[in-house]
């Protein structure tokens, strides 16, 4: 079973909002004392919180699904429903979130940053918060909104001041458990080490941390040998050192080939420029060469042969032996300067500020586009406010859809119509996708408190209230004088037949 993921796709929602409550207080000597629905709480959030402890994406691998709490429904005596608890899950340090599409959207790096994941939906406002001086008793309320659901993917970026990248068994793991407290597995077999291996250093008052990458072949940065899940563990690291078999006895291979193939694959590999220490190139940043295994006297001889070729292209080159831990402090005092001149040529990181984006006064807050399709034509309303009105109205109740529109007419939306060449009969979608809401548009002309008079949970404009003319009114009288022909002559014919009896001249 696998002990460390370092990839995981997560899917998320945050809670429901609860639902407004209708509810009408009723007191001795006072049967309607006032509308007292409460309002819904509000969904919890789904957030992710960097926690040091947690050094793998493990949990999420086996339980990719999570859900925050709903909120609880009003109740009646102006109470309000419980809100959903926040869902925190705690992820490593130099996770990185991404959409499915591969766009960064947070980089999260020290101890404690946070990001919603999914946000919990509003809860709905109850009969008592929407009452006013016009709507004295409303007969709805307002419905929670459900929760934001999104498919992220999570993915595990060592952060670490020198990465160790090379071939398989180029004793990577035994330089790392040579010059730190780490101890990686080591064996005598080819890709020995599968995970990142991180270890802390110390020459003399300087201490930086080393990575050591599982090894790489020709092809990594195209996935080959799981190359793509080694290579995203060197973004963030600083110093790159290039690990070199002296005593490979492998055909076809020599610590300059090994150089320059590995240099290839960091070269090809593409990394994300939004995170942390991505924004330089792999190849663009400070690396050396290390010759290893120079305790064995063929890989010593070779490692003097190719050591002026290596310093001829501008490299730093050390001769070591993790084995007998020759080398290893003139190593790490040269790491430690790299990485101290690293950290002095970063930026300083300056401190979050807060930016407000008020919105622009010439800015509606929603779009009216015309649509045309095989001949369809229809009119599609876009837009934060007239979405959430929508899945907050409860399309079974009139007053609700008559306070819908009112609201819509109130933000501009029927004025907008107009311009656009709407008519009324237009079909009208506000929305988009399944949850977009289709009606036949009618002009709103008449609006406000003087359509309130009829019964609680009904709109004047919904009913069909339509004064007939003299024409109709002949017509319907017509129609009721034939009717009544008809049925006496039905009658005359059944008597005629014999069809009535007296019963008592039966008896």
């Amino acid at each position: 079973m696998a002990s460390f993921v370092d990839r995981v796709v997560l899917h998320v929602s945050g809670g429901d909002g609860g639902h407004g409550c209708a509810s009408i207080r009723r007191e001795k000597f006072k049967p309607l004392a006032g509308p007292d629905g409460g309002n819904g709480g509000d969904g919890g959030d789904v957030v992710l919180v960097v926690d040091p402890q947690v050094t793998t994406l493990l949990e999420f691998h086996h339980s990719p699904h999570r859900h925050a709490p709903s909120g609880t429904q009003g109740m009646g005596d102006d109470r309000q429903g419980a809100a959903g608890e926040t869902l925190v899950l705690r992820v490593p340090d130099g996770t990185v979130v991404k959409t499915p599409d591969g766009t960064v959207l947070a980089d999260l790096v020290g101890a404690g940053t946070r990001f919603t994941a999914a946000a919990g939906g509003r809860g709905g406002l109850g009969n008592a918060a929407l009452s006013s001086p016009r709507r004295k008793a409303p007969g709805f309320a307002l419905l929670g909104e459900p929760g934001e659901g999104r498919d992220l993917v999570l993915e595990l970026k060592t952060i670490a001041d020198v990465a160790l990248v090379g071939f398989p068994s180029a004793g990577k793991s035994s330089l790392v458990a040579a010059v730190s407290a780490a101890r990686p597995k080591i064996a005598d077999y080819p890709f020995t080490t599968l995970v990142p291996n991180l270890g802390v250093v110390q020459a003399g008052s300087a201490r930086f941390t080393v990575a050591d990458v599982p090894g790489l072949i020709p092809g990594a940065s195209e996935g080959k040998g799981l190359g793509l899940e080694f290579l995203r563990h060197i973004e963030r690291c600083a110093v790159i050192v290039h690990v070199l078999d002296c005593a490979t006895l492998e055909p076809n291979r020599d610590p300059i080939s090994d150089l320059e193939v590995i240099e290839a694959e960091l070269a090809a590999y593409a990394g994300d420029l939004e995170i942390s220490g991505g924004a330089v190139p792999l190849t663009e940043r400070p690396r050396l060469v290390v010759l290893n295994k120079i305790d064995v006297p063929e890989a010593r001889d070779l490692a003097d042969l190719v050591r002026p070729e290596l310093e001829s292209r501008g490299l730093e080159v050390f001769e070591i032996s993790a084995a007998s831990h020759e080398g290893l402090r003139p190593l790490t005092f040269a790491l430690a300067r790299l990485v101290a001149e690293a950290r002095a040529a970063a930026p300083a990181a300056e401190p979050t500020r807060v930016v407000l984006r008020p919105r622009a006064v010439d800015e509606s807050g929603f779009t009216v586009e015309r649509r045309e399709d095989g001949g369809r034509v229809w009119f599609q309303v876009r837009g934060a406010k007239p979405e959430r009105w929508v899945r907050q109205t409860q399309f079974s109740n009139d007053e609700a859809v008559g306070y819908l529109a009112d609201r819509l007419a109130r933000l501009g939306v029927e004025e907008t119509l107009f311009a656009r060449g709407a008519t009324p009969g237009a079909e009208v979608v506000i929305g988009d996708g399944d949850d977009a809401v289709v009606f036949d548009w009618e002009p709103t002309l008449l609006t406000g408190s003087e359509l309130l008079g009829g019964p609680r949970g009904t709109d004047l404009r919904l009913e069909d209230r339509s004064r007939p003319t003299r024409d109709d009114k002949r017509k319907q009288y017509k129609d009721r004088m034939d009717a009544k022909a008809e049925a006496r002559a039905e009658l005359w014919t059944e008597r005629e037949s014999g069809r009535w009896t007296d019963p008592e001249v039966d008896a």
